[in-house]
């Protein structure tokens, strides 16, 4: 379990979580982008704003974070439609401030009906990351089916290239057969996330070195595409280190539900730092 007592009590040894990176010489390209959708469910369990999305989301980027995900759904059991245009004013505020440091990306995931792409037009967020969940689902459980969904698709990716927006594939490596590859080829997305819930799920069994050799196998495929990889779902501090190491194609991870979970712990300061060591020293 991500929380265990003694795995944590262990981290806080380290009194200033800036040492976990101290010596470090090696940077790596990946970026981390925290999801802060359950920072919405825990506000919504008891109404008014506490804890905020923004103040949080405003925090998190101060302590590192490279990136924000949402996910709304239609029934805002979590982030608000209010949310995500706060969310985007903010991060323009944020990026305006910062002058020539590297620029905070607003990433927005979810099913692309025609609400979600209503909200991609109003929004323009950075990345739009398409996954095939129906509304109802309680997270994302399954990668697209390409071949399937070809010709919506191709609508959809049109679109966001007119719009000016980064598109992101959800893809499940074990669903990605040979006509599945040619789907994509043909798709062409700017990127593809790894569905990475099987990785996270055998991590540390038998199984784990031929799933790792899997997602391997998918994110180099993407690549000699031309197409570029993100990875999400899952992914923990346990875990992340080595499928960075592992597929060093991965440009960003996206995680939310790991790091938040484990903040209640750590605080956001350390436990975004403790993450962001994880991908350096995966490199």
């Amino acid at each position: 379990m991500l929380c265990d007592f003694e795995l944590l009590q262990k981290r806080q040894l380290l009194p200033q979580i800036q040492f976990l990176c101290k010596g470090l010489t090696v940077k790596s390209k990946c970026k981390l982008s925290v999801n802060v959708n359950k920072i919405a469910t825990l506000r919504n369990s008891r109404g008014g704003d506490l804890p905020s999305v923004l103040q949080c989301s405003a925090d998190l980027i101060a302590y590192g974070a490279e990136g924000i995900t949402v996910h709304p759904r239609p029934d805002e059991r979590h982030i608000h439609r209010a949310d995500v245009f706060d969310l985007a004013a903010q991060l323009k505020k944020i990026n305006r401030s910062r002058a020539s440091r590297q620029k905070i990306e607003f990433n927005i995931e979810g099913y692309p009906d025609f609400r979600y792409m209503k909200l991609i037009q109003q929004v323009h967020p950075d990345q739009a990351t398409l996954v095939p969940d129906p509304p109802d689902v309680l997270t994302s459980n399954a990668g697209w089916q390409l071949e399937r969904n070809e010709i919506f698709l191709r609508k959809i990716l049109a679109r966001l290239r007119r719009m000016g927006v980064r598109s992101s594939l959800f893809i499940d490596p074990f669903e990605l057969s040979a006509p599945e590859l040619q789907a994509l080829d043909r798709l062409k997305p700017d990127r593809i996330e790894l569905y990475t819930e099987r990785y996270a799920r055998d991590f540390g069994m038998r199984s784990h070195r031929s799933t790792l050799k899997r997602y391997q196998w998918a994110a180099n495929s993407a690549a000699k595409l031309g197409i570029a990889v993100n990875a999400g779902h899952d992914l923990n501090s346990r875990n992340l280190r080595e499928i960075i190491r592992a597929i060093p194609q991965i440009v960003e991870v996206s995680i939310g539900h790991a790091l938040i979970s484990e903040a209640l712990y750590l605080g956001f300061h350390r436990t975004v730092q403790l993450y962001k060591s994880e991908i350096r020293r995966a490199r």
